[in-house]
Parts: C-alpha cells; sequence; structure tokens
C-alpha cells in the first residue's frame, strides 16, 4: 500500500464544511467542495509519490498494467481502473440525472463521435453504476415512486394545467413515461408560471416544502415537478441507496462515500443550467416502481459489512477496528483503495504499509498480499467486484 491524493472538486453544490472538516482542514474552505475522487479516472486522477514528486495513478496504470491491475482485471476491463470511489459532500441539490446501461453507453458514444463537444450525451464508452452510503443523515431522490401517489401530491397543488400529467399518472406505471415527457417539454414560455404556480400553491408537507426549495433556485425548470414523482430517502449513517442504469435520481444535501463505474456519462433531467436532451433521456429511463430505494449493509466477517450490488466493475466494504479486534485481514481481489474516514488506521498489503487518519487514503496494487487493516478507526475499502 502507498499514499494516495486525490483532487477536490469545486461544485457550486459542495459544502464548505463537510469534507474539510473529514481531512481536518480549517473551516469553511474557499470554495465549496462537492467531492474528493480517489481513483484512475482521466478527468481528475488520484496521486502517488514518485521520486520526489508525484504522477497520476493513471500514468501508474498504463505503465504496469500487469502489476496494477493483474492479467484477468485487463482482459474484462482493458488497461484502467473500472471503479472511481468518492467522497460527496452536498448542502444544495445536484441535477436531477440518470445513467446509461453498457451497451447503451456503448453505441452511444460511438454515434456522438461526429458532434461538437458541446452536444455529446457519450463521453465514454461505459457504464456508471453507483452506490452511495451515508457518512452521516443524507437525502436524496432515488427512483420513481408509485406514480398514482404522485399524482395525489401534483393534484393537491390545484394547478389546472397539470390535468393531462396527472391523467397519465393515474394510469399507473403505464403512464409513467407521458407524465416525465410532458413535464420535460412543457412549453419554455410557460414553464416559470408553472413552477410559480406550484410552488406558491397554498399546500403544506414534506412535498410542498421541497417543491418550493427546488422552484427557489431553478423558478423554470420544470425538473422542479419531475423531482415530485420520486422517491424521498433520508438515509441514516451506514444506509445506502443504489443506482442501476435508467435509475433517475438526485442527491439532495448530506454526506457520503460513493463508488461507480468509471464513466462520466451522465442524462440530465434538470434543476440544472446545463444541456437536457429529453429524447434520449426518455430512452433511457427505466419506468417502473423502485419500492425500496435503501440497500442495507450486510456482514461479511467480524467487523466487515458490505453492500451487495449487481455488477463486477466494484465492491465496497466497510472494515471496523477497535481495542475489541485491533485486526482485520482480507483477501479481497486486484486493485485496492481504501478510504479512513474515522479514527487512525494502518493498511498493509505485504507490499508496504501506510497510516491514515480521516479523509486521507492508500492504494494497493493487484500484485499486493492480504490487507490487514489495524488501529481504532473506520474505513472504506474499494475492490472490483
Amino acid at each position: 500500500m502507498e499514499p494516495l491524493y486525490g483532487p477536490v472538486r469545486n461544485y457550486a453544490w459542495g459544502s464548505r464544511s463537510a469534507i474539510a472538516e473529514l481531512q481536518g482542514r480549517p473551516v469553511p474552505s474557499d470554495e465549496p467542495e462537492a467531492e474528493l475522487w480517489l481513483g484512475a479516472h482521466p478527468g481528475a486522477p488520484a496521486t502517488v509519490d514518485r521520486d520526489g514528486g508525484r504522477v497520476t495513478l493513471t500514468d501508474l496504470l498504463l505503465a504496469e498494467p500487469g502489476h496494477w491491475l493483474g492479467e484477468q482485471l485487463v482482459g474484462r476491463f482493458g488497461i484502467r481502473l473500472p471503479f472511481l470511489l468518492k467522497v460527496l459532500a452536498a448542502d444544495a441539490p445536484l441535477s436531477l440525472q440518470a445513467h446509461p446501461d453498457a451497451e447503451q453507453a456503448r453505441a452511444g458514444h460511438a454515434a456522438d463521435s461526429d458532434r461538437p463537444h458541446a452536444e455529446r450525451n457519450y463521453v465514454d464508452p461505459h457504464h456508471k453504476p453507483e452506490l452511495l452510503v451515508a457518512l452521516e443523515s443524507m437525502e436524496a431522490l432515488c427512483g420513481f415512486r408509485d406514480p398514482r401517489r404522485s399524482a395525489e401530491v401534483l393534484a393537491a397543488f390545484g394547478v389546472p394545467a397539470l390535468e393531462p400529467v396527472l391523467a397519465a399518472l393515474r394510469a399507473g406505471p403505464a403512464g409513467l413515461r407521458d407524465a416525465v415527457r410532458l413535464l420535460l417539454s412543457w412549453p419554455a414560455a410557460e414553464r416559470a408560471g408553472l413552477v410559480r404556480a406550484v410552488a406558491s400553491a397554498p399546500v403544506a408537507g414534506p412535498d410542498a416544502e421541497l417543491a418550493r426549495e427546488l422552484a427557489a433556485g431553478y423558478p423554470a425548470d420544470p425538473g422542479v415537478l419531475v423531482a415530485l414523482l420520486l422517491n424521498r430517502v433520508r438515509l441514516a449513517r451506514g444506509e445506502a441507496i443504489w443506482m442501476p442504469a435508467g435509475n433517475l435520481h438526485a442527491y439532495l444535501r448530506g454526506t457520503g462515500v460513493e463508488i461507480m463505474a468509471a464513466s462520466d456519462n451522465v442524462l440530465r433531467g434538470g434543476l440544472t443550467p446545463k444541456r437536457v436532451d429529453v429524447d434520449e433521456l426518455l430512452r433511457v429511463l427505466r419506468f417502473e416502481v423502485l419500492h425500496d430505494p435503501v440497500v442495507r449493509s450486510r456482514p461479511v466477517a467480524p467487523g466487515v459489512v458490505c453492500w451487495p450490488v449487481p455488477v463486477d466493475d466494484f465492491a465496497l466494504h466497510r472494515v471496523t477496528v477497535d481495542a475489541d479486534r485491533p485486526e482485520v485481514a482480507l483477501s479481497l481481489p486486484g486493485p485496492r483503495v481504501v478510504l479512513c474516514c474515522t479514527g487512525a488506521v494502518t493498511v498493509d498489503d505485504g507490499a508496504g504499509a501506510v497510516a491514515l487518519v480521516p479523509g486521507h487514503a492508500a492504494v494497493g496494487a493487484a500484485a499486493g498480499g492480504t490487507l490487514r487493516v489495524t488501529g481504532a478507526g473506520e474505513a472504506y475499502v474499494a475492490t472490483c467486484g
């Protein structure tokens, strides 16, 4: 193992305290800090120490793919780290978004190759399933709820113009596509009036509060109403949400550890000034009810839990060591990225040991041996599935 230094991404919706506090830096930070990236994604690769300086993990993988990735992983995914580990810290809602499946990503990327960069939906040929584990209480929108319940919510606002949307929703799951299409295709000149009518309606309750909150930031965005079709999820620490391909979702606030397939393919559906391609989003979305978006951890060994996901790009384990269990040994395949979140731990794969404190990470090559975690604290271990 060796220290891994991840870049912090400064997006407007980020927190000025969460990542800085995790890493023990002064608060508030100079800019909103939205994400800490711990991987080899070319958009913001992490770095390691080499010869008195630092080199990107991406360059190391290219120089020594057999050592870092192993022949089996290279055969499956090519010379690339197939996962990206992040700390995500949201003080404001992110955009409504969904991600393509592997086949859609490959075909979309090929079709986009001749388009100007600003008009591309697919910047790489990879899918992007995601798992987010809450480090604290966290709120998100994830997957469609029962459309009949959504019809009741929208009807309570008393906006006559929404009647075609209500009719679609009352048809159940079969009407979800039409409801979303109607909202996202709303005439541009009438969008501000529609959002204002909903946000100003004398309605109480959490859905009305969410509509007003979103409308304050996006007063002419029909995504405000699309958000009301989704499950609002409140995660306790250690609970997770799984976002497979075609799942419409948005984080609202809070801090979590996120692991995903290493892709940047995002199809947006609102709550953003960025481009929204309605037709392509409708093609990718899965119009089905997600009854329970929450994923609970599963114990796999003393001091170790995981959140099972049906992909082989990544797996995430949380290791807890303390006075009663000062060492945990893990036999995990492929390269490993370890992030300390509480306490102080040492990670050792036989090729080197690294002492970690919260917000700091280490990386180990596939050539390393059994991973041993010692000390008193909590660490997340990202590997391939």
